[in-house]
């Protein structure tokens, strides 16, 4: 039987692995509804119409689907880790109430833009959606306040006690590492899923290119790349502005991310290569000399403290971050080449009169890539949440002394393995009859062709 501290870990992980996929379609498939329904508003495009109306019946499957999963994290947080809780119950509690608002605004104005379709004039209707994209992203970035403040802990004074004294939940929930993560992890979510809505669409028009069939997927593809590609460039702006924060508030997590055991003045940058704790070693690495000095500093001379600075307890696992930090990188540079062919094709060949489609291979690239955002997604957050280790807040509260003393955790575990299991084989289920169903004609009545107000 394995430990409660590891089944507790496993158990969050396994769950927050999922959870994950579910928020981030409903923070971007949103917008991507709203700009597919704002081209219909604008050309009358019948496809677009229908690609709204496709893409909005997948918002709730997922929506119903997260809710499911959330309030399941939800009871975790508790059940797991209930002095964590206790802890920090005053100052993130007021966030968690601010998600639920969020997420109640978006539940209602989903269903009046499901519910609106021939009902509702067309410009309320679409302004229904971007409240449902506004609602959203208000709700993740909620959530990313109180991730923030686990790693940077603010708003409170500590007392010999351990009591908590001058709580003040704003200053937790603008916590200085909230800024930066919430861009980054809101980005992600339109890179994951506008690179795998344009791979799906892709796999479409490589299998069916019957003229009826063209129009609607390509139009697909370009609008899932209207997010993806944007948000392809900026990762590595922000995810260097957060390399620069780690240097100065969170050395042991960049040290075990890029698995620097030593301080170095020009410390190298590390491409592959298997870290060995022991060894204190990095085996078949690529080192560029003093990249990781100039990128953290943008002083190629500059020290970089290693994890040798540290007491051994307080390193994070290198053997998980530095791969997983390497997976996220590689993702994210396929990512950006394959925007970058895309829009250059898009370009060149509308120049020539040609279609960009054309071209068979950025078709069968687009359709490789549908993975690269969610492994880039879920290799991210274990970077930001394993590097944190072994403290569940930073500084502050180390993880196996918030974990629950009940030894029956393993079980709980199994429960949320099938609980998760069944979630996804429902979402693949919906998910594969709103596929077979995208062929036919949408009934959207007369009405709401021509309430275009």
């Amino acid at each position: 039987m394995i430990s409660p501290l590891l089944a507790a870990r496993m158990q969050m992980a396994f769950s927050l692995g999922f959870h994950m996929l579910f928020a981030a379609a409903g923070m971007a498939l949103p917008l991507m509804m709203v700009i597919a329904e704002g081209r219909w508003l604008r050309t009358g495009d019948p496809e677009a119409l229908r690609l709204a109306n496709t893409w909005g019946k997948a918002t709730a499957v997922l929506f119903a689907l997260g809710a499911v999963s959330g309030t399941a994290l939800s009871f975790e947080l508790g059940l797991l880790w209930p002095r964590f809780m206790t802890f920090a119950g005053p100052l993130i509690g007021p966030a968690f109430a601010l998600e639920g608002y969020a997420f109640f605004i978006e539940a209602i104005f989903l269903g009046l833009y499901l519910y609106g379709w021939n009902r509702l004039s067309s410009l309320v209707h679409w302004l229904c959606g971007v409240a449902v994209v506004v609602s959203g992203v208000s709700s993740g970035i909620i959530v990313l306040a109180t991730v923030s403040w686990m790693h940077s802990p603010v708003g409170f004074r500590l007392e010999p006690d351990g009591s908590l004294v001058n709580i003040d939940p704003l200053a937790a929930i603008f916590n200085p590492a909230f800024g930066l993560m919430a861009a980054h992890s809101t980005v992600s979510t339109y890179q994951a899923i506008g690179f795998a809505i344009a791979g799906v669409y892709a796999w479409a028009l490589l299998r069916n290119r019957r003229p009826a069939r063209v129009h609607y997927n390509r139009m697909a593809i370009v609008v899932a790349m209207l997010l993806a590609a944007p948000a392809a460039l900026a990762q590595p702006v922000l995810g260097d502005l957060l390399a620069t924060r780690l240097y100065h508030e969170q050395p042991t997590k960049l040290a075990a991310m890029e698995s620097q055991f030593f301080t170095e003045r020009g410390a190298p940058l590390r491409i592959g290569g298997w870290p060995d704790p022991e060894a204190r070693e990095t085996y078949w690495a690529i080192e560029i000399p003093k990249g990781l000095s100039y990128l953290a500093t943008r002083d190629a001379d500059a020290v970089v403290r290693g994890l040798e600075e540290f007491p051994r307890d307080e390193w994070p696992p290198v053997q998980i971050v530095h791969p997983a930090f390497q997976l996220m990188v590689v993702s994210g540079v396929l990512m950006l080449g394959i925007a970058a062919w895309f829009w250059w094709a898009w370009w060149r060949e509308g120049r020539r009169g040609r279609d960009w489609w054309s071209h068979r291979w950025l078709l069968v690239a687009l359709a490789l890539a549908t993975p690269l955002g969610f492994l880039a997604l879920e290799s991210g957050w274990v970077v930001t949440e394993v590097g944190r280790q072994p403290w569940i807040i930073y500084r502050i509260l180390r993880t196996q002394e918030a974990v629950t003393p009940i030894v029956e955790v393993f079980v709980s575990l199994m429960g949320f393995v099938l609980l998760y299991s069944g979630l996804i084989a429902t979402l693949a289920l919906l998910l594969r009859r709103m596929a077979r169903g995208e062929g036919e004609t949408e009934e959207l009545g007369q009405e709401q062709h021509n309430a275009r107000d």
